[in-house]
């Protein structure tokens, strides 16, 4: 199954691409690699959270907002290429802000990694780092970039 059908059978849209915050692009295609820059849970313009994991923000929160970042990766993707070109989820990269003792973060950045199994299935298994930082632009919760394979 394509991962556009796998998307509209679970219910799902690819929002527009998020405006990048500075001087980058979403994404960009080197041979058969398509890399995204790191994807906030934006949703309309607008960021869905802001704080820490582990004060303002909870795992589970926190695993939702991944999954947004995903869809939003995915979205920077599909303008690239189109996301039915993907023959393989290469890496995800999560940055989780954080409070001293917070050590979730692998659950938090299933949220993005999750996803990405719903719609490609075996494609969707992928090499990962689940990292913790201080702050995030805006005050995210999360923040998840992509590598993925295109045909």
């Amino acid at each position: 199954m394509s991962a556009s059908a796998r998307l509209a059978e679970l219910g799902l849209e690819l929002p527009e691409v998020p405006k990048p915050l500075a001087s980058y692009v979403p994404a960009v295609r080197t041979g058969n690699l398509v890399y995204t820059a790191g994807q906030l849970p934006m949703q309309a313009g607008k960021l869905a959270a802001t704080g820490k994991l582990g004060a303002d923000i909870t795992p589970e929160e926190g695993k939702a907002l991944a999954r947004i970042c995903a869809l939003n990766a995915l979205a920077a993707v599909d303008s690239l290429v189109g996301i039915d070109a993907v023959t393989q989820v290469v890496k995800v990269v999560g940055f989780v802000a954080s409070v001293p003792g917070f050590n979730g973060q692998p659950g938090v950045v299933n949220g993005a990694s999750d996803l990405l199994a719903a719609v490609f299935a075996d494609r969707g298994s992928h090499a990962r780092s689940a990292v913790g930082v201080s702050e995030l632009p805006l005050d995210a919760p999360v923040e998840v970039e992509l590598v993925v394979e295109v045909g």
